[in-house]
């Protein structure tokens, strides 16, 4: 194995360098973080670093002049880089021979950009990929050195398809870790103008508007659902969380408007028209709803 210093702070993160250690391999340094305001699935890597008696630095800026400083003293032939949501400088960069491996959960050239497994999810896709690449100054613009497809099923939610891309993922940091030692890695450039970015989600992306098609709520709320933030819909000034729901096959309702309270089983079960057809909320925050009204 070369020289290996890892970076991450996210449960993929732990997961990958797990499955490393697993495998029997040693890095030689860890950069993670002690906690995370931004990353909803954050996990530190300290608890491994203590394990498998690895050097740890935490910090709040990968860029800093501390944290590259202990980067440099570590000198490491390549880096991993999973799971970190902020850009790594040029000085980072330019320090590995064979250069920091990111992480992207998508099939790069395509799907460039933030929340890649929510969007894949809220778009409906039926696949998507787990792409390690050699990162550069741009945003997952890398040469690609593994690429992998994974399915995505109807039913699949965002723990679902986290889970299947970790499963393949760790497959390729083994893989790729001994094709490393071996020198036999044989990165493949992206074409600069080919595929396309994602955009970062603000709060209003994951607002159900019930004029909206049942099945693009049904996505928005699996995209959403744990680990992440949750769908939401208004209930007056009330914000009220939403976890799990299915679509209702009826065409009973076709004449009615969206966002009518169709039937009440509890303050978490419930059914709502949408624009085409009824959804059926089958988790969500606890609400009061009365049949026959509005939302």
């Amino acid at each position: 194995m070369k020289k290996t210093l890892f970076i991450g702070c996210v449960e993929s993160s732990y997961v990958l360098l797990e499955a490393l250690f697993n495998a029997g391999f040693q890095v030689s340094g860890i950069v993670t973080m002690e906690q995370s305001a931004i990353n909803a699935d954050f996990k530190s890597l300290v608890p491994l670093a203590e394990k498998y008696n690895v050097p740890c630095i935490c910090t709040k800026n990968v860029n800093d002049e501390e944290t590259v400083g202990f980067i440099r003293n570590i000198a490491p032939e390549v880096i991993y880089c999973f799971g970190w949501s902020r850009l790594i400088g040029q000085e980072i960069l330019s320090i590995p021979q064979y250069g920091v491996v990111g992480f992207h959960p998508a099939a790069l050239p395509c799907n460039k950009g933030r929340h890649p497994l929510i969007w894949a999810l809220v778009l409906g896709l039926k696949e998507t990929a787990s792409t390690f690449f050699i990162m550069d100054e741009g945003a997952d613009t890398g040469d690609i050195i593994s690429q992998k497809p994974v399915a995505i099923a109807d039913t699949d939610d965002a723990a679902d398809l986290y889970a299947n891309v970790l499963a393949v993922a760790k497959e390729q940091v083994i893989e790729f870790t001994k094709a490393f030692a071996e020198d036999k890695v044989c990165p493949v450039k992206q074409e600069i103008n080919a595929g396309n970015a994602w955009r970062k989600r603000g709060r209003m992306d994951g607002q159900i508007d019930w004029r909206m098609s049942a099945t693009a709520i049904y996505n928005l709320v699996r995209g959403l659902t744990h680990p992440y933030v949750g769908a939401h819909f208004m209930k007056g000034d009330t914000e009220v969380k939403v976890w799990k729901c299915k679509v209702e096959a009826s065409d009973a309702y076709a004449n009615i408007e969206p966002g009518k309270i169709i039937k009440v089983n509890s303050n978490t079960d419930y059914i709502i028209k949408a624009y085409d057809g009824l959804v059926h909320i089958i988790d969500s925050d606890p609400v009061d709803l009365n049949e026959g009204e509005y939302l």
